[in-house]
């Protein structure tokens, strides 16, 4: 065999390779020798003498370690099943060949020329080698059935299952094998690329892959004695491979010494900090839990008054003789500091009284990481920024014992200030409803809100100014004033109605969802209304002036503002009110609404919503009958038109009535974007203030939702299922957000 190399130009040498073992036993095989004539060479000539190498122009040949294996072969590492893997280490390209004189040399049955390396227990029995050497062969013939049945299976697209098993060991039971296997399958090459096609040589590559990640995780939780052998046969009877990974995990390591180096340092709190730590001597060396316990060390610090501590990366000394690890986790804690002051740069949107107004640190306070980025938080949720910056700035240096202090900086990005919006909206009984709007989200620093509204539709038409006031003395409180004019032309009622009112309020939001929220408010209406029984004796219209201070107190148990899935709200609403109109009358409106989510599974919610009302002090007639209560439509019983349960007139329009109650129930089924609502309402508003629960109304139907980024869009059909006289048989309803 020849080694050739070459360089450019033209200059090339040539070498001959040192005799292999199998060569040489080819030699020692009983064959005659071939003699042959030796030429005359006047020059002195040998032939078969290798060259003189010219420096500086020889080229390696390549070793072929980086070519992948042949489909349905396999590397050095890779393992093959117990019965086969003799007859793999003989295994030559003549497939067809019977085990020869180089087979026996291989497996001890014969020696190379001058080598006495043959098992003495064979020296003179002729009789048991030739045994071995039938046995070699029916090995070679098992092997090749098994590679050509993979062979058979290698079409481009070969499919496969993976088993991941452990061998009996005294440390295994320090293992959670269902989390290391769970573990194993997200991280797997093989797992990952399951739904890809590949042939033999590809998967082969996966497997030697996920046999490193194994060995890896071995050594992440402790087992740096572990082994890892894969194998791989064609499943019998299937069209697929499976792919066996036999895992030993040996002796766990565990700690032999722990050391927080540095932890030592005025104002902390060792013993406090190393048993956050949750590592003692004598655990297993989980590189998990060494970073869990400094991710735990460093919060502590950053916790307690240390705005500069840092922990350097552990650092893990494995002595495999006593299979223990010393373990040393540098700390630099950094100095113990208080809340100073805040440095707002801004550009005006805030200033540093208001951030210090809403953040829930006072100077002299120990500094907390964690109330630092809660006013990160703050400030984001305002909506008039796109990102914040806070920075501890050291302001003066600790002395002694005495902490120093630390300013925080906060640097912003505005974002835009400026909204313009619109939306489109139809239901049965409504028709349909547009709405535009115009608002500046810091019209009168900092965070004063003005908003313009607009709207038309078949039955309202509608104008709205509001000034709202965000974090509004204190944090969470909003302060809000309107003034609205509207004209409103249904069934039930005709209205003209102008209102100025105001607020203070505890608001919820997409960053800080907040289980109690709370509203003191007060209005003063000015309407000119017309009900539908006025409408059919020609009655003229009664203008009502009313004064309100409606309260409300919310809980919410939810896990989402927009989309629940878990969880309860309760709320509560009470509005006394005082009404003129050919006399005067005064009266209380109550209203509770309450709604439960309960996930089936993990695409299933089953959701369900009660409300019940009451006015109590004045009969129905003398209320406004915009303050009266109304059901039916798509925020109350699908399926029936708006507002036309209830009691009605001559003419079949609703009246309204002073007692409410209503009730729903759902199934959310979602498939990633998309979701189908079955679902079942049913309800009825009496002329009494205490609802009785006689002649409810039922509807039912399914809906449709797209989830899309900010909330679900809502598309329900509803038909009611005990209609009244004159309600249409199937109800259209379109708007964003969950019916309830």
């Amino acid at each position: 065999m020849l080694a050739a190399g070459c360089a450019w130009p033209g200059y090339a040498h040539a070498q001959q390779a040192p005799a292999s073992a199998s060569d040489v036993a080819a030699q020692s095989s009983e064959q005659p020798e071939l003699q042959v004539p030796e030429a005359d060479d006047p020059l002195g000539i040998d032939p078969l003498a290798p060259l003189d190498q010219l420096p500086g122009m020889e080229v390696e040949w390549p070793d072929g370690g980086d070519i992948p294996a042949w489909p349905g072969e396999f590397t050095a590492e890779d393992t093959l099943p117990a019965d086969t893997q003799a007859a793999d280490a003989s295994d030559r390209t003549d497939g067809d060949a019977v085990a020869t004189g180089i087979d026996d040399v291989r497996d001890g049955l014969a020696a190379l020329p001058g080598d006495a390396t043959v098992d003495p227990l064979l020296e003179g029995e002729e009789g048991d080698a030739a045994q071995r050497r039938a046995e070699r062969q029916a090995e070679r013939e098992q092997r090749r059935a098994e590679r050509q049945a993979l062979r058979e299976l290698d079409d481009g697209d070969v499919r496969y299952r993976v088993t991941v098993n452990f061998l009996p060991s005294e440390d295994l039971t320090d293992l959670d094998q269902d989390a290391f296997r769970d573990r194993f399958q997200s991280l797997s090459t093989l797992e990952r690329l399951s739904d890809d096609d590949a042939n033999l040589a590809q998967v082969n590559r996966r497997a030697r892959d996920d046999a490193d990640l194994l060995d890896t995780m071995l050594r992440v939780y402790g087992y740096y004695d572990g082994e890892v052998r894969n194998s791989v046969a064609r499943v019998a009877g299937e069209e697929r491979v499976a792919l066996n990974f036999e895992v030993t995990t040996g002796p766990v390591y565990r700690l032999s010494a722990i050391d927080l180096a540095g932890l030592d340092a005025v104002g902390v709190d060792v013993p406090a900090a190393r048993a956050v730590f949750a590592m003692q001597v004598g655990d297993p060396a989980n590189s998990d839990k060494i970073v869990a316990g400094r991710l735990a060390v460093l919060t502590r610090l950053l916790e307690t008054g240390f705005p500069f501590a840092q922990t350097g990366e552990p650092d893990l000394l494995i002595d495999h003789e006593a299979r223990s690890g010393a373990l040393t986790v540098p700390v630099t804690p950094g100095g113990q500091y208080r809340f100073g002051g805040i440095i707002a740069n801004d550009q005006g949107l805030f200033g540093s009284r208001h951030l210090q107004r809403i953040a829930r640190f006072e100077p002299g306070d120990i500094f907390q990481a964690s109330e630092m980025d809660d006013l990160r938080r703050a400030i984001l949720a305002t909506g008039l920024v796109s990102t914040a910056t806070l920075t501890p700035v050291a302001a003066t240096d600790p002395v002694g014992n005495e902490p120093g202090t630390v300013d925080v900086t906060v640097e912003t990005v505005a974002a835009p200030l400026r909204t313009i919006a619109g939306e489109v909206g139809y239901g049965t009984g409504e028709g349909y409803r547009a709405e535009v709007s115009w608002e500046h989200r810091n019209f009168f620093p900092p965070e004063g809100l003005v908003r313009a509204r607009a709207v038309g539709g078949t039955q309202e038409q509608l104008i709205n100014l509001v000034y709202r006031r965000n974090n509004f003395m204190k944090r969470d409180r909003v302060l809000t004033a309107q003034v609205l004019a509207s004209n409103i032309n249904r069934d039930a009622f005709e209205a003209r109605t102008f209102l100025v009112a105001a607020s203070l309020e505890r608001q919820t939001n997409l960053i800080f969802q907040k289980k109690w929220t709370w509203s003191l408010g007060a209005e003063l209406v000015l309407s000119d209304e017309r009900d539908s029984r006025a409408r059919i004796v020609g009655g003229a219209r009664r203008t009502f002036f009313i004064a309100a201070l409606p309260t409300a107190l919310t809980y919410d148990g939810t896990d989402s503002l927009l989309d629940p899935t878990k969880g309860f709200r309760l709320g509560g609403r009470v509005s006394p009110e005082y009404s003129l109109q050919s006399g005067s009358k005064g009266y209380v409106r109550i209203q509770i609404d309450g709604s439960y989510y309960q996930p089936i599974s993990d695409k299933i919610v089953l959701a369900g919503r009660a409300r019940l009302g009451s006015t109590l002090g004045a009969d129905r007639f003398d209320i406004a009958p915009s303050r009266r209560f109304y059901a039916g439509g798509g925020g109350s019983v699908r399926g029936y038109g708006f507002q036309r349960i209830g009691p009605r007139d001559g003419n079949d329009d609703p009246i309204g009535g002073n007692g409410l109650a209503e009730f729903s129930l759902e199934a959310r089924v979602r498939f990633g974007n998309f979701g189908v609502v079955p679902f079942f309402d049913a309800g009825n508003v009496y002329a009494g203030s205490t609802p009785d629960f006689s002649g409810m109304r039922y509807g039912a139907g399914i809906g449709v939702r797209y989830y899309s980024s900010f909330g679900p869009l809502r598309l329900d059909v509803g038909t009611p299922l005990n209609p009244q006289p004159g309600d249409s048989r199937i109800g259209i309803y379109i708007s964003l957000g969950q019916a309830f």
